[in-house]
């Protein structure tokens, strides 16, 4: 049987924290900024004046190489004139520059549109699977304020969050590359924002929701010329106007294909009109006739710049093909060229960055943000077929591995910053990885496996439908740090399920049971309890099979969670006070303080504090010791202690663990756990007759709660409606602990 992995660091591993105290700020700071050493009395702590929101503005820059398009730029200045809650749908065949199109009339139209813009790829012909409506709306739900944790995972709860959201608000939406009306349908938003959509389908069903139609032409000839004029030089067309024009015409007036035929000019100062003309009128007779109207003049040009690139340069292009998502860096970039290093380990290739340029020259690659790129979807399809053609299918397995191991190797690194404690499996690399991200800090590593979220979401899914299952099981495991700071709830259920696919393909029953712990409890989250159950139920099984003692007491503890959560606080209650006596007897000083804090808010809530607090000052002592590798826990056990401190009065001790907790969880950016803290401050101030004080309390957690789409918010509400009626203070009997709900989780993972 194959060893599980050892138990997580223990105490006496951490490093020695500095006894010194100090008292300094630095960076930028975000929110209500607390800092002191005593505190004597109470806390006031005043709103933000500014939304901590950034405005949108996520349009594409408008191409450098537009031309032309008069009247179209003037009907769409028509269109929404008419109204700001305006629908237009701009079709056309691929190519034809409807993305330039729509983002060059936006550019000028900032003033507009004061709430911001939004631009949604859909992906409908990028040669993956088309963008699905619930992913779009997860997007732009984050874009506008709303934290991973809070958006919902059901796509009609989605839309109606979306609509509430956009409601009071005058946006310009952008959805490109449209599939389906239906698609389009579900992320129109409420109240006066305007809709921009690209498609290769006219979308006629609109229509019916006040959508106008535009129809994209190609370009005139005139047109066409002028824009290869931009790119080789005006002089170029001048010495052969007649060759210039019989070019723009092969085109077909498709500014894609303009563009990379101009590319090619460019590359080329000495390559006359006449000979590019001749070269691509031979290259289409000898395609012969495509199944696409507009087919022939791309896939011409497309052949052309590709066999005119370098042998460095030409593999790169149509390996990019099998990248698991729509954007990609350097680094997994080089990771594509690998195996040809490994094929001649003496030989030494161009820089990476140089084969990237190369691309980006040749109109075959767009930068779209610093070192981030991506292929028009055209681009991409051609890129597919060179690759069937000319890669054997061996180094395409070998290219496929090593994109989605760099992807794996990168993730791990964030993964151990920002959760050092935890167990896993080692992993075997068919090749190792180079020119991987580093990272400063927990924060850094987690806005990093933010930014990749799409394509790490992706690699697991092309590892498991090509075969790779112990891969696609870490590509699945690894993002655990991302799934427990920033909940990502909808993408948490597909990648849990896949790590359980995955594990069983594998045939490893403590990988197996690891997914199916994590499933049970993100089940739990979304109130599915039937099924919580028997995942849950099932991992422990999984583990026991596995003789991991530590993974099945960690399963009980989310069977724990679970009961609390559906009402069975009695059993819930038995089955942690179970666990802290054998966490404490095993040894394992972690878990117990894990425990520890759920059994002490259990028993705050059910009405005994005093046995609480004693538990929760016995965790927050263990997690003093683990300040460097959990600092999320250790704050956390500040909420639960002042909890079950105010249920007892000792309201300066309960006031003194509030007010950490709400900083500490204000610097971990938990803004759900810090306004709980704020609004514990607020009962505090309340019981001791601090009316004034306790109200800027509840309003400004409210206002937090309200922002992130919590029902706390309505507590919170209620409590200044009491105080507004001079209702009594809150007292022992009314004090129920801390409130537990869908952002409240232990990261007992293991």
């Amino acid at each position: 049987m194959r060893q599980f992995p050892a138990d997580d660091i223990r105490p006496d591993e951490v490093p020695e924290c500095d006894p010194g105290t100090s008292n300094e700020m630095s960076g930028t700071v975000y929110g209500p900024s607390l800092q002191a050493g005593v505190i004597h009395g109470g806390v006031h702590i005043h709103k933000v004046a500014r939304d901590m929101v950034p405005i949108p503005r996520q349009l594409p820059a408008p191409t450098a190489n537009f031309v032309g398009r008069t009247a179209e730029l003037a009907d769409l200045e028509t269109l929404f004139e008419e109204g700001s809650r305006v629908i237009v749908v701009v079709s056309g065949s691929g190519g034809v520059g409807k993305t330039a199109l729509v983002t060059k009339w936006a550019d000028g139209t900032r003033s507009r549109f004061p709430d911001g813009e939004l631009y949604v790829d859909l992906g409908a012909f990028g040669g993956d699977e088309p963008v699905h409506p619930g992913e779009a709306l997860g997007r732009i739900l984050r874009a506008l304020g709303t934290p991973p944790e809070h958006v919902p995972v059901t796509l009609p709860e989605q839309v109606a969050l979306y609509r509430s959201v956009t409601a009071e608000r005058t946006m310009l939406i952008l959805l490109d590359d449209a599939y389906s009306v239906a698609q389009v349908r579900t992320l129109l938003p409420a109240g006066r924002s305007g809709v921009l959509v690209t498609s290769r389908t006219r979308l006629v069903g609109l229509v019916a929701d006040g959508a106008r139609l535009v129809d994209l032409a190609p370009l005139r000839e005139a047109e066409s010329v002028l824009l290869l004029a931009k790119v080789t030089g005006p002089d170029r067309i001048e010495r052969e106007p007649v060759e210039a024009a019989r070019l723009a015409g092969l085109c077909a007036g498709l500014p894609i294909a303009l563009c990379v035929a101009a590319a090619r000019m460019a590359a080329r100062p000495r390559l006359s009109f006449e000979r590019m003309t001749l070269d691509l009128v031979s290259e289409t007779h000898r395609l012969g006739r495509l199944s696409r109207a507009d087919g022939l003049s791309v896939q011409a040009a497309f052949d052309m710049s590709y066999r005119s690139l370098t042998p460095a340069v030409a593999a790169l292009y149509r390996r990019l093909a099998l990248h698991p998502g729509p954007e990609f860096g350097v680094g997994v970039a080089g990771a594509a060229l690998a195996p040809d290093f490994a094929a001649d380990p003496g030989g030494t290739g161009p820089p990476v960055t140089e084969v990237v340029e190369a691309l980006i020259e040749a109109s075959l690659l767009t930068e779209v943000a610093e070192e981030q790129f991506r292929s028009h979807d055209l681009v991409r399809l051609h890129a597919r077929q060179t690759l069937a053609a000319d890669e054997p299918e061996a180094t395409q397995q070998a290219v496929l591995r090593g994109m989605l191991e760099w992807y794996f190797a990168a993730a791990a690194q964030a993964d151990f910053l920002v959760t050092p404690y935890r167990r896993r499996l080692p992993y075997d690399f068919a090749s190792r990885p180079v020119d991987l991200p580093e990272f400063a800090d927990r924060a850094e590593a987690l806005a990093w496996l933010e930014r990749e979220r799409i394509n790490l979401l992706g690699a697991g899914r092309s590892a498991l439908r090509h075969g790779h299952f112990a891969l696609a099981w870490q590509l699945s495991d690894v993002l655990w740090p991302l799934l427990l700071n920033r909940k990502h709830y909808r993408d948490r259920v597909e990648i849990d399920e896949r790590g359980v696919e995955a594990a069983r393909a594998w045939g490893d029953k403590w990988a197996e049971a690891v997914m199916l712990k994590r499933l049970g409890r993100i089940r739990t989250k979304l109130g599915e309890h039937e099924a919580a159950e028997r995942h849950t139920r099932a991992a422990i099984a999984c583990y026991r099979k596995a003789g991991d003692v530590r993974g099945s007491l960690d399963a009980e503890h989310g069977l724990a969670d679970l009961f609390r959560d559906s009402g069975r606080e009695a059993a819930a209650g038995e089955i942690l006070t179970r666990l802290v006596a054998v966490n404490r007897e095993r040894g394992d000083v972690r878990s117990t303080g894990l425990t520890l804090i759920d059994l002490g808010m259990l028993l705050t809530t059910l009405g005994r504090p005093a046995e609480a607090a004693g538990l929760l000052r016995e965790a927050e002592g263990i997690f003093a010791e683990m300040t460097a590798i959990d600092p999320y826990n250790g704050a956390r056990v500040l909420i639960g202690l002042a909890g079950a401190l105010l249920g007892t009065g000792d309201l300066a001790e309960a006031e003194r663990a509030a007010t950490e907790a709400a900083v500490r969880m204000r610097d971990l950016g938990s803004d759900h756990e810090h306004a709980e803290a704020v609004g514990q401050l607020g009962d505090i101030a309340r019981r001791r007759g601090n009316a004034a004080t306790a109200r800027e309390h509840y309003r400004q957690a409210s206002q937090i709660f309200t922002r992130l789409g919590s029902s706390r918010a309505a507590d919170l509400d209620r409590r200044l409606g009491e105080l507004h009626r001079g209702r009594r203070p809150v007292g022992l009997g009314d004090w129920t602990g801390p409130a537990t709900g869908p952002d409240d989780e232990p990261d007992a993972d293991g």
